[in-house]
């Protein structure tokens, strides 16, 4: 097989040539190499656009899921070999949409991290481990047009080419880390991570939204935003290219009285401000008539940020402050990243609200609870646990000084 600079790529869109692919794909050897290219910040959809295949003995192969619909035929051909991905979490909701669903997967993305390589990025590991320079100037592509340029196919290609032999001078390097069986558990934490469901009140991430003043005001941002992302959903659009959070943050905060007025607002601007304005002026209106006011301010499960614990939790913001200097030295002795260590979140959740009574056993519960992995559990638990007591036992000594 020639490599993918010095070949020109075809795409695979018919039925028949896919299932040729699949017989050459299943005749091959060795791990499954396999990405996906999306169109976000183009499109409404998460869908894959492209996805590419590559295994020892097989070859390149590029598909087109759009015209080739389901693909359970090559899932059930590969299913029980690993699958490599780099940066699995970005490709594997993409992939289950067309039947594609892996038992166990190789994330050299991750595996980076957990090797405490400087950069993770795909082009830099390839070349830190395999001395080969990747080109990386179509990744933000929109890979829905058609025809693809070729120049983006070989782009595609060179993005699996070369990643089993990635894989493999990973492993080894995990290996000689003895970081092999970590990396295993936090593959299949990936793997079995189910996907979040979309949020209710998705409407309160847009950008710009806490200068937004009043529940009415709120309920014209919401019927703006939801009147968005259903015509973004209609036309298969990002949001953002019809127009933007700041345009209905705008409109939100003014409460223009007339269309006129909506229309003459100098930040509502944005491809479809003023080719969709009724479309705009209805949420407004709806917006200004509804009874459903939104809540001003929505209590969220998160803890507060560790900015304003000293004044209203100081015994969590000193559990906090001495758990997080105990893991950082963890970190360094194991040479992990410390957020790899233990998620930052998984800290704070656990130092905001320890479990009671407070025990080892309690608190490698509450970090199961958090969905830490054992190797996570094996190497922090007890390390918390000593920062838990020496921080609640410098209260009680401050207390008993006070008095």
């Amino acid at each position: 097989m020639e490599g993918a600079l010095h070949a020109t790529m075809r795409v695979i869109e018919s039925r028949e040539d896919y299932l040729s692919a699949v017989a050459a794909i299943a005749a091959g050897h060795g791990p499954i190499a396999i990405d996906a290219e999306r169109a976000s910040g183009f499109r409404y959809s998460q869908r894959a656009y492209l996805i590419q295949v590559f295994r020892r003995g097989a070859g390149i192969y590029l598909f087109d899921p759009p015209s080739i619909g389901s693909m359970v035929e090559l899932n059930e051909a590969i299913r029980d070999e690993e699958w490599v991905l780099h940066a699995a979490s970005q490709d594997l909701a993409c992939l289950r949409e067309v039947g594609l669903d892996p038992a166990r997967i190789f994330d050299t993305e991750l595996g980076a991290r957990l090797a405490n390589l400087p950069r993770v990025g795909l082009g830099t590991v390839v070349e830190e481990l395999l001395g080969v320079h990747l080109a990386k100037e179509h990744s933000a592509a929109d890979w829905s047009t058609r025809p693809l340029p070729q120049s983006w196919l070989v782009y595609a290609a060179l993005d699996v080419e070369l990643l089993v032999d990635l894989r493999d001078a990973m492993a080894a390097l995990l290996q000689s880390q003895r970081k092999a069986g970590i990396a295993e558990q936090e593959f299949a934490s990936v793997l079995g991570r189910e996907a979040k469901p979309p949020k209710s009140d998705a409407w309160r991430r847009m950008t710009g939204l806490a200068t937004v003043r009043g529940a009415r005001n709120l309920a014209v941002a919401r019927e703006l935003w939801e009147a968005r992302d259903a015509y973004a959903r209609e036309i298969d659009t990002a949001p953002g290219r019809i127009i933007p959070d700041a345009s209905l943050v705008a409109a939100a905060r003014v409460l223009p009285e007339t269309k006129r007025d909506l229309s003459a607002l100098r930040e509502f601007v944005g491809r479809a401000s003023r080719s969709e304005l009724p479309r705009w002026w209805a949420a407004i209106e709806t917006g200004m008539a509804t009874d459903d006011l939104p809540a001003v301010r929505v209590p969220g499960e998160a803890v507060p940020p560790p900015r304003v614990w000293s004044d209203r939790n100081p015994p969590a913001d000193r559990r906090l402050k001495l758990a997080r200097a105990a893991l950082a030295e963890v970190a360094e002795l194991l040479s992990l990243p410390v957020e790899n260590l233990l998620t930052p979140d998984t800290l704070r959740r656990v130092a905001w609200t320890p479990p009671e009574p407070l025990t080892l056993g309690t608190l490698q519960e509450a970090l199961r609870d958090l969905d830490a992995r054992p190797w996570q559990i094996d190497a922090t638990a007890q390390v918390i646990l000593n920062a838990f007591v020496d921080a609640d036992q410098t209260v009680g000594m401050a207390s008993d000084g006070d008095s």
